[in-house]
């Protein structure tokens, strides 16, 4: 199974010039940890979480009005393509290591955003289906009364 299919489309972004604080309060509005930087033509740039505003800005005593995104986002951040499959992914963000890796079409413009918890997801989805499996064929092997 490829990325694409299980990514999610709808991403939040910001710009590299606007304050930490204006994005810190989309994440919060938004319930997300991660906002995407983009290029004029829809590259990714840069990527900005939640944890790099506590640890670059927060930690450090910045001061979240005077700086920019652009000064605490991860910058060329690592991407996969929508038909990259999910274990090339996760080998990304393990390399990285990241949790959250935007996914790019074939001109490198932004698609979607695929995160561990996504894969999580997809992994508890599979698994609930073995498990229905199992227990429609052999009931007592997961303690189910035949």
């Amino acid at each position: 199974m490829s990325v694409g299919r299980i990514c999610v489309r709808s991403v939040d972004l910001a710009e590299a010039d606007e304050p930490v604080q204006v994005a810190a309060q989309r994440m919060n509005d938004r319930n997300v940890g991660t906002l995407v930087v983009l290029d004029n033509q829809r590259r990714p740039i840069g990527i900005v979480t939640d944890r790099d505003l506590a640890l670059r800005v927060v930690a450090k005593g910045l001061a979240p009005l005077g700086t920019t995104v652009g000064q605490v986002m991860t910058e060329c951040p690592e991407t996969v393509g929508e038909d990259t499959s999910i274990e090339a992914a996760l080998t990304v963000m393990r390399a990285g290591p990241y949790r959250r890796v935007p996914v790019v079409d074939d001109d490198g413009r932004l698609v979607g955003l695929v995160s561990v918890d996504d894969v999580l997801d997809l992994l508890a989805e599979e698994f609930s289906e073995i498990r229905q499996l199992l227990a429609r064929e052999n009931p007592s092997v997961l303690g189910v009364p035949g």
